[in-house]
C-alpha cells in the first residue's frame, strides 16, 4: 500500500561537499536545518539578526551585510525597560545601550565576513506580511510587543516581494560571485494570521521565488514546504501547537535535502561525523570503568582520522573530550 505520494526535487548541478561554506537566513525553520548542518560540523552562520520572516526583513538584512552598514544609536529606541533595534530579534536588546550597539555591530561584521565567503545562501521565507511603522513607513523585523496601533500590516505583493528578491540576488551576485542561493519556504503555518490569510500568504511566496529561480541558474528551489504540508500531511507531524513542525518531520526534510542536494562522498562522510557527534554527546553512567575508557580511545582514533582526512573542520572539542584520560 502506497501511504504518500512521490516528489520530484531537482539536484543542483555541482552538489554540497564540506568544502562548502554555509549562511543561512530566515524564519524559525532555516535553524532547524542550520543546527543539522552545524551539528554535522559544516562551516555555518545563521540569522545574524535573529529570525526574520518576511521577503522584505529578509532583504533588507543581507543588503546591509554586503554593505556592512554601521548601526548608531538612533537606530535604537526604548521600550519596556531595554533599547531595542527594529531591525532585529529581540535577543539583542538590552539595558545598556552601548553594549546593544556593539552587538549589533559586531554580528554585522561577522555576516559581512561570512557572506563574502560563504558558496551557499538558503533563505527560508516565513510570510507575506510585512509591518511598517506608521510614524515613517519603515518595515520591521521585529515588533518587541510594541502596540499593534503603531504598525500598518501589510501582504506584499508578488510583484513586491520578486522585486525586492530579484534586487538582492543581483547585489549577492555582485558581491559574491561564486555564492549559489536555495530559497525554501517554511512549513511553520502563521496562524495568527488565519488559516485563509496563511495560504495566501505561502502562495504569493512560492510564486515569487519559483520566478526568480527560472530566471537564474545559481537560485534553487528546495520544497521544504511541500514535504511537510503535501507529503507528510498529518498533524502528528506537528507540535503540539498544530503549527510546528515536529522533530520527524524535520528529519524528514533534512533526509531529502541531504539526498537532494549533497554529494555521496559528503553522505559518506556525514554519517561518520554523526557516530563522533553521538559519541561525544553520549554521558555515561560509569565513566570510570574500563568499558568506558576503550570507548573514549575507540573514539578518539576515530575522531583524529576525521581531522586528517578533513582538516579545516573543528573537531577540537571531541578531541579534548576523548583525550581526557590520557589517550
Amino acid at each position: 500500500m502506497k501511504l504518500m505520494l512521490d516528489i520530484d526535487i531537482k539536484s543542483p548541478r555541482q552538489k554540497i561537499n564540506y568544502g562548502d561554506k554555509f549562511f543561512l537566513i530566515g524564519s524559525c525553520f532555516t535553524e532547524h536545518i542550520g543546527k543539522r548542518l552545524s551539528d554535522l560540523k559544516f562551516p555555518v552562520l545563521q540569522n545574524p539578526n535573529g529570525i526574520l520572516f518576511d521577503p522584505i526583513s529578509v532583504t533588507k538584512s543581507l543588503n546591509s551585510y554586503i554593505e556592512l552598514k554601521s548601526y548608531n544609536k538612533e537606530d535604537l529606541f526604548f521600550l519596556n525597560e531595554l533599547w531595542q533595534s527594529w531591525n532585529h530579534h529581540s535577543h539583542f536588546s538590552g539595558i545598556n545601550k552601548l553594549e546593544v550597539l556593539a552587538n549589533i555591530n559586531e554580528s554585522q561584521k561577522a555576516a559581512h565576513n561570512h557572506l563574502a565567503k560563504a558558496t551557499c545562501l538558503i533563505i527560508t521565507l516565513g510570510s507575506s506580511f510585512s509591518y511598517l511603522l506608521h510614524e515613517n513607513n519603515q518595515s520591521v523585523a521585529n515588533c518587541h510587543r510594541a502596540s499593534g496601533q503603531i504598525f500598518t500590516k501589510h501582504l506584499l505583493t508578488i510583484e513586491e516581494t520578486h522585486n525586492a528578491l530579484t534586487e538582492t540576488i543581483k547585489n549577492l551576485r555582485a558581491f559574491n560571485p561564486y555564492l549559489q542561493v536555495i530559497f525554501t519556504i517554511s512549513p511553520v503555518r502563521h496562524i495568527r494570521d488565519g488559516v485563509v490569510e496563511n495560504n495566501r500568504s505561502k502562495a504569493r511566496l512560492i510564486e515569487a521565488v519559483h520566478q526568480i529561480t527560472e530566471a537564474n541558474d545559481h537560485v534553487h528551489y528546495f520544497p521544504a514546504y511541500e514535504l511537510v504540508i503535501d507529503i507528510l500531511r498529518d498533524y502528528r507531524f506537528f507540535d503540539i501547537d498544530l503549527v510546528h513542525p515536529n522533530y520527524s518531520a524535520t528529519e524528514f526534510v533534512f533526509n531529502h535535502f541531504e539526498k537532494s542536494y549533497i554529494d555521496e562522498q559528503t553522505i559518506t562522510q556525514m554519517e561518520e561525523i554523526r557516530k563522533i557527534v553521538n559519541a561525544f554527546n553520549h554521558k555515561p553512567f560509569h565513566p570510570d570503568t574500563d568499558a568506558h575508557l576503550s570507548f573514549l580511545q575507540n573514539s578518539y582514533q576515530k575522531v583524529m582520522a576525521l581531522q586528517k582526512q578533513l582538516p579545516h573542520l573543528d573537531f577540537k572539542k571531541e578531541i579534548v573530550y576523548f583525550s581526557q584520560k590520557g589517550v
